[in-house]
């Protein structure tokens, strides 16, 4: 039979993710220039700079919002103008999403008149994403800021990021330490994080990103929150506007730092810069020095701006901003849907930065309980910093009490349950936990205040799930947005937790099974190993290693371990720290220990086992990286807490909001 027509379609799809394929292996190769369309669009900066005046002349908040869409375009899978998609069956884009949700970045419009004006003079040549990054500095000029040199050449996505808004912009309720940790994933330094802040020296937020500053923070200006309390009420009133620097307001100045210093900063995450944190003395330095602020601020936007562009042949230059071009739109729609989804997969694999295939569980937000308990991570993060302050092992545990309740059946506090009423058996009794889970007083104490606060409103599983980011972030690792909105199962399983949770002589293979039969990938899997960076093992859990079962030990680390642990029997309970080099602190120390056979468990060791007996493991590679690379660690575990948390109860399971974790209602 004759190929054509239809035929031919299947064969164009491949060849056109070949084609991503290979543009996205030359992703960085071409370099952004100042002087990129000197000869192909030399009247660019005019043209935009002439609508840019006009919008700032009718409105000044018209330069904060432009301002505002670039941070979201670059944080979100570089600085691509992804944001500017509309949603489309075949591909939802990111405007309807977490930040960008309900009006937030109303500029669109402005951008589009933009780019009809730059079309006009230069067809078919300027990006999007070019026009988005000099109306950006442009915004800042025009209200007062300083001006640089844009480096330009940018191309426009392919396909939208949405599943990275809510996870990689930091919201207004970021401490700290989130704030820090989201930078430094985008190649940005605390100093770039205190400068790229100032930005709020313009522009306006909704009361429902500042109440729960306004009523419940301790470091804010009683005098300030009380007249904001005025705009902002305990309940209703949410789109209320405040301006971000009640100083000078429409002004780009150094306005917003003074405002920091007198305890003035409408945003919690904008007060942490000045918390006694380690931006204080930066926050200091603006405050009274608008200089050293505005030559920071232009050049931290530029490297902003170099975040991940699409250069040479790599995206495209759109028409409208807000739909592909011909080519794509030219294709039907279920050819749009393969292309995207392979261009999708080709990006994990190249970057190994995305969330693969496993879905949020229906419902989940970092807002979810903006409105109804919108206390309730600062409740969770004073009790388990009592609790870590008391006991550092308690952090370990904790988090190793959300690991084993999201692999037995999803996240959905089923763990927690007590061996009670008679005829019901838990989990806690299971090969993994007997004996060894501990930290439920602990979670029982931050569902108690919890409760006090917000009465049958937030479950035990999200409890839960905000005490493990929290017990990483108080040992020193990383943290992130914690997505919430889980239910509590009323039931358990404890033949599921003794078939689901790989047990410490598990190998590579068994391991990886395990992961994959969660969605989640050998990447995720040696990321969240790192979570043995903290934490203790008992002696009947590495005993066979250290006593002549594996060659592949170091032999005066396995020598100083059998004091400990004998062979034979005997001091089963006794305890060594999973990773001996820096056992309380949450760093890449554990993956030193593997490359220098030292890992306390088989299943560890199994990660690394190269130079034993001339045997490699598929997780080499990426063990040695983490090892040298503590960032690159901490950026990989924190998206592969995000996907873990995302492992749901099967369809059907009966849940709810438990008042007392130990138990059903």
């Amino acid at each position: 039979m004759a190929v054509g027509g239809r035929g031919r379609r299947p064969l164009l799809l491949l060849l056109l993710l070949l084609a991503v394929a290979l543009a996205l292996a030359a992703r960085a190769r071409a370099q952004l220039s100042p002087g990129f369309y000197s000869a192909s669009c030399p009247t660019v900066h005019g043209v935009v700079r002439q609508v840019m005046s006009q919008a700032v002349m009718n409105d000044t908040r018209a330069g904060a919002a432009v301002l505002r869409l670039f941070y979201h375009d670059c944080f979100v899978g570089g600085c691509d103008a992804s944001v500017l998609l509309d949603d489309t069956p075949a591909a939802p884009g990111e405007k309807g999403v977490g930040p960008n949700a309900v009006g937030s970045t109303t500029v669109f419009d402005l951008v589009d008149t933009i780019k009809a004006q730059v079309e006009a003079v230069c067809p078919a040549t300027v990006s999007c994403a070019d026009v988005l990054a000099i109306a950006a500095r442009d915004s800042v000029n025009l209200l007062g800021g300083p001006s640089w040199a844009v480096p330009l050449g940018r191309r426009d996505a392919l396909s939208p990021s949405r599943s990275a808004v809510s996870t990689d912009l930091p919201g207004p309720e970021a401490d700290i330490s989130a704030l820090v940790s989201a930078f430094a994933a985008k190649g940005l330094s605390s100093r770039d994080l205190a400068a790229l802040s100032g930005a709020h020296t313009v522009g306006r937020a909704s009361c429902v990103n500042f109440r729960t500053r306004v009523y419940c923070d301790a470091n804010v200006s009683p005098a300030f929150a009380s007249h904001q309390r005025q705009s902002c009420p305990a309940s209703g009133g949410d789109a209320a506007l405040a301006p971000l620097d009640s100083l000078t307001p429409d002004a780009f100045d150094n306005g917003y730092y003074r405002n920091l210093v007198a305890g003035a900063g409408l945003l919690h995450s904008d007060q942490e810069l000045f918390n006694n944190g380690p931006v204080d003395s930066v926050v200091q330095l603006y405050s009274s020095n608008a200089a050293a602020f505005s030559s920071d601020f232009a050049a931290s936007m530029i490297r902003l701006g170099n975040i991940g562009p699409l250069t040479g042949s790599t995206g495209e230059v759109r028409l409208n901003c807000r739909k592909f071009s011909a080519t794509m739109a030219a294709m039907s729609a279920s050819g749009r849907r393969v292309f995207l989804l392979g261009a999708l997969l080709l990006v994990a694999v190249s970057c190994h930065g995305g969330f693969g295939g496993v879905g949020v569980a229906e419902g989940l937000s970092t807002r979810y309980y903006a409105k109804t308990c919108p206390a309730v991570e600062s409740v969770v993060r004073s009790v388990m910093a009592r609790a870590v302050a008391a006991d550092r092992r308690m952090g370990a545990s904790v988090l190793r009490l959300f690991f084993h309740d999201c692999f037995v059946n999803g996240c959905d506090g089923s763990v927690l349950l007590d061996d009670a009423p008679p005829g019901f058996t838990g989990e806690k009794g299971a090969g993994a936990n007997a004996g060894s889970a501990r930290g439920f007083e602990v979670v029982d104490a931050a569902k108690a205040r919890v409760e006090a606060a917000c009465r049958a409103t937030v479950s035990c599983a999200d409890v839960l799930a905000l005490a493990a980011r929290d017990a990483v972030a108080l040992l020193g690792g990383t943290t992130w947005p914690v997505r919430l909105g889980r239910k509590d199962a009323r039931t358990a399983s404890q033949a599921a937790a003794n078939g689901n949770l790989p047990g410490p002589v598990s190998s590579l293979t068994s391991l990886l099974a395990t992961f994959a039969a969660k969605g989640l990938s050998a990447r995720d899997m040696t990321a969240l190993s790192g979570a043995h960076t903290v934490g203790r093992a008992r002696c009947a859990t590495f005993r066979g290693r250290v006593n002549g079962g594996d060659a592949n030990v170091n032999a005066t680390f396995a020598a100083q371990l059998r004091r400990l642990c004998p062979a034979g029997t005997g001091g089963d309970g006794n305890l060594a720290p999973l990773d001996a080099e820096t056992p309380d602190v949450f760093d890449n120390g554990y993956f030193r220990e593997l490359t220098k056979q030292r890992g306390l468990l088989h299943s560890d060791q199994e990660l690394f086992a190269a130079g034993g007996g001339g045997r490699s493991s598929s997780q080499d590679a990426l063990v040695r990286k983490y090892a040298g690379n503590g960032a690159k660690f901490a950026r990989d575990f924190a998206k592969a807490m995000v996907k873990m948390g995302n492992l749901a109860p099967a369809a059907g399971t009966p849940v709810e909001v438990r008042l007392n974790c130990r138990k059903p209602n």
